[in-house]
């Protein structure tokens, strides 16, 4: 290793250091904040998930300065729940940092052990799942799909692992039978206005057409994310052409804010 080399190591294990100790600062009862002070692994959680869909953001937009910053956000969201554990004499930074150095270590027998031949990304995720299995045995191929995971990427795994043990259609034209067939019993609650029915096949429908962009290879997460930014954008377009005309928005008739869609929609 060139002195270089030990001299960034260096200084990267410092910055880390000095995180730990600002965050040990912040939690320290005696003269530290308040607020982070009261905070537990529950209160933390939500602010986790923000911080994550942050970074998901930024990179949806190829905003690097933002990037950097999201992850410190990131980072931080880390090591507030390690000193949080420390607290209660759990764990560590220190052992988080080595769990999930063993854990990958452990996942990548094609990289760090003796499984050879291993060059494509499909056949990587096999030997991963593999790997998975015998630290966490199943009992069902169910088990270990996150709950607290956003409803629409949740139903893309579920679905993704019944169908690796043959729980799926031969093709795409068979999950859009189901499809059709599900928004003939949403139409069918709808008539009998039972409001209950209704919103469960609704999830229903909402199933059956995330199986068919499973099945066409999409992710529907970021289907969906693509789709709220071009109605955001169409309707910030309509909007601001409305409102050259109506100072009050709601002025305008539902045909005028149709006819500005559609022109926002030719741009």
């Amino acid at each position: 290793m060139s002195l270089e080399k030990l001299e960034k190591i260096t200084t990267q294990t410092q910055k880390i250091d000095q995180l730990l100790e600002l965050m040990k600062a912040l939690r320290n009862p005696d003269g530290g904040c308040p607020w982070d002070v009261a905070q537990d692994f529950s209160s933390i959680a939500k602010y986790t998930i923000e911080e994550a869909y942050e970074v998901a953001d930024a990179i949806a937009r190829n905003d690097m300065d933002d990037l950097k910053d999201e992850l410190g956000d990131l980072l931080l969201q880390v090591v507030f729940h390690a000193q949080m554990a420390k607290d209660q004499e759990l764990f560590d930074f220190a052992d988080v940092a080595g769990h999930v150095t063993d854990k990958m270590i452990a996942r990548h027998p094609h990289v760090f052990g003796d499984i050879k031949n291993v060059t494509h990304a499909d056949k990587v995720i096999d030997v991963w799942e593999a790997q998975k299995t015998k630290e966490k045995p199943r009992t069902s191929e169910m088990d270990g799909v996150t709950l607290a995971l956003p409803a629409l990427m949740r139903a893309q795994k579920l679905q993704k692992r019944a169908a690796r043990v043959g729980f799926e259609w031969d093709d795409v034209n068979g999950a859009v039978e189901k499809f059709k067939e599900e928004m003939n019993e949403f139409e069918e609650a709808m008539t009998q206005n039972d409001t209950d029915h209704m919103r469960e096949e609704f999830g229903d429908v909402m199933f059956t057409l995330i199986n068919i962009g499973r099945m066409l290879n999409f992710d529907v997460e970021e289907a969906t994310r693509e789709a709220n930014a071009k109605f955001e954008k169409r309707f910030r377009g309509m909007e601001k052409a409305i409102r050259a005309h109506y100072p009050n928005f709601k002025d305008a008739s539902l045909d005028e804010m149709e006819a500005a869609w559609q022109a926002e929609k030719k741009k």
